[in-house]
């Protein structure tokens, strides 16, 4: 590895904050031929985040654009990083379904790019770097050369964006069921009656009916069908 590619991926490790992390990466970019680079993370969640955060240093032109007509929405890329994490080289063909934004791609000379994106599994978040540059299509000498570096650098990135939402709360742990709480549930779940559940099971109809009880005051629900529902959803039954 060359040494200031070796430098720079020590500082960008040590970088704690994203507008830390950012210059690195910018100079990066620059070095490796790339005039742009930018950095997107969304989220599933829109309570988590209502739109894309973006860091960038396109065209403002471009930025007002996109942001106001909300193109994030439609940007074929985006939908691509959203689904997968393998790398995307930016073209026509790959914009055939949204010609103006690959025309105005061209118009801020951003017209030969590339996106490499990494889903933080633990905040859900899907963040994306992008190189872009006015000349020069990408070859795919040079997908192979920096894609290592690239797939680095946006898991770090995420990694530091996580770590600026909110803790989540834990997730309410299922209330624990006995064996025989779970076999009545299973055969409530299966439209047997109590009943019936007592014969299959060796049991009085009283006793079935207070194990149900049971399960509907420990899943905190007001009924046997609720209970069902609830059981399935922990997966319990």
């Amino acid at each position: 590895m060359e040494i200031w590619k070796e430098s720079q991926i020590k500082q960008l490790t040590f970088a704690t904050r994203v507008d830390t992390a950012y210059p690195i990466l910018l100079t990066f970019a620059k070095n490796i031929g790339f005039q742009f680079c930018g950095v997107s993370v969304s989220s599933p969640d829109r309570n988590t985040l209502p739109k894309p955060l973006r860091i960038n240093n396109y065209p403002l032109i471009w930025n007002k654009q996109y942001e106001e007509e909300n193109h994030w929405e439609v940007d074929p890329v985006v939908a691509h990083c959203n689904r997968s994490m393998l790398p995307i080289t930016w073209s026509k063909e790959l914009f055939s379904k949204t010609p103006s934004l690959w025309e105005s791609l061209k118009e801020q000379g951003l017209e030969h790019g590339w996106s490499q994106s990494f889903h933080h599994e633990e905040s859900a978040l899907c963040c994306i770097l992008s190189l872009a540059r006015p000349h020069c299509p990408i070859t795919s000498i040079e997908l192979y050369e920096h894609f290592g570096y690239m797939f680095y650098v946006t898991s770090h990135l995420s990694e530091l964006f996580a770590r600026t939402l909110p803790s989540r709360p834990e997730k309410a742990k299922p209330p624990r069921l006995s064996t025989r709480e779970v076999e009545v549930l299973k055969l409530c779940a299966s439209g047997k009656t109590a009943y019936e559940t007592a014969r299959i099971l060796s049991l009085s109809e009283r006793t079935v009916n207070y194990h149900v009880q049971n399960v509907i005051v420990k899943m905190n629900v007001c009924n046997k069908i609720s209970a069902v529902i609830a059981a399935a959803k922990a997966g319990i039954i």
